[in-house]
């Protein structure tokens, strides 16, 4: 009988320690998979959408309370002027950059610092470990195709996934500014010679009264007035989509469809990229780089370029770009004559 006893205890011994390595086993696989810096650098097995949503209220500080306020803000907008919902596509999602080592999605928006973005998420998604450093990665390699994944690529289940478990964020610009610096950077710069033929030949054509043939061929003198009549033509929109630097970050991200849980501001980008690195457990591991604030386009750059705009101009650029004004909760710059 004592055989027996201990033929079954022993025998209970083993199913519960077999109970306990099978559920450590399945422990290991929620958590992110990736290089030991990764997931090393993971403060807690909380994702960055758990943390945000997670916070005591009775600790919630004034940063915290702020994204919470433009989230909310952002939320009413779209209530208040988007009647039509509709059904995600892959095509909406070309612009929403994956990490899944971190359980971030982020939307980029061009000459929103969108650049120093991808920097950083090759940092973050680098299993390998070597890249460390964001600004030792050349502007052309963050933009190369393929090198980030985005949510398009996935199936519809793992983008369902990915949009209900990740963080989700984007940042965005004074309209007007963002305009402004993406004329700036392709239309003034002697470098930009894609640009210039592929866009300042067409502008030239159809917006200059008499043009030389020298600009018809080469494209690289065109007038910010010249660029807003092509904006607000009809016609421009009907033959093919907006470049993405121009187009209204609205339609890039589509935020009443995809429900942000962080939308940072350029006017307040380190502080704001600081809260994002910190929510996902990164901010110890990488920085978000400095801008040059020598070329940055501000606010009194713009209306100095408005200046050459007409009222009836002004109105039609306003109304092409409401949707942005509205949705971020940005004001009417005080320089347009819209009345």
């Amino acid at each position: 009988m004592r055989r027996v006893s201990r033929l079954i205890i022993a025998m209970c011994l083993g199913s519960f320690v077999m109970i306990i390595i099978y559920f450590q086993s399945n422990l290991k696989t929620v958590l992110p998979q990736g290089s030991e810096r990764a997931r090393g650098s993971r403060k807690s097995v909380r994702s960055p959408l758990q943390t945000l949503y997670a916070t005591d209220p009775m600790d919630l500080s004034p940063l915290h309370l702020m994204h919470q306020s433009r989230r909310e803000l952002l939320q009413d907008a779209c209530r208040e002027h988007t009647h039509k919902r509709r059904v995600l596509i892959p095509d909406d999602l070309k612009h929403v950059i994956v990490d899944d080592l971190h359980g971030l999605l982020y939307c980029y928006v061009p000459k929103v610092a969108c650049t120093n973005w991808k920097r950083v998420l090759l940092v973050l998604t680098d299993e390998s470990g070597n890249l460390r450093d964001p600004l030792q990665i050349p502007a052309n390699e963050a933009h190369a195709p393929g090198r980030l994944r985005t949510l398009s690529e996935y199936s519809a289940p793992e983008i369902n996934r990915r949009l209900r478990g990740y963080l989700k964020f984007l940042f965005v610009r004074e309209p007007f500014e963002r305009l402004v610096s993406a004329y700036r950077n392709k239309f003034t710069r002697s470098y930009n010679t894609a640009f210039h033929r592929r866009y300042g030949t067409r502008i030239i054509a159809r917006h200059r009264h008499e043009p030389s043939p020298e600009a018809l061929e080469r494209g690289d003198d065109v007038s910010f007035a010249e660029f807003v009549r092509y904006l607000v033509d009809p016609g421009t929109r009907r033959e093919e989509p907006f470049n993405e630097h121009w187009e209204r970050a609205h339609t890039l991200c589509h935020p009443c469809l995809i429900g942000y849980d962080v939308v940072g501001k350029y006017e307040k980008l380190h502080e704001d990229a600081a809260y994002v690195l910190k929510l996902a457990g990164v901010d110890g591991d990488v920085s978000f780089p400095s801008l040059a604030g020598s070329t940055r386009t501000t606010g009194d750059m713009a209306a100095d370029f408005f200046k050459s705009i007409s009222p009836e101009y002004q109105k039609k650029l306003y109304d092409l770009y409401g949707m942005d004004f509205l949705l971020f909760n940005y004001s009417t710059p005080a320089y347009l004559q819209l009345t």
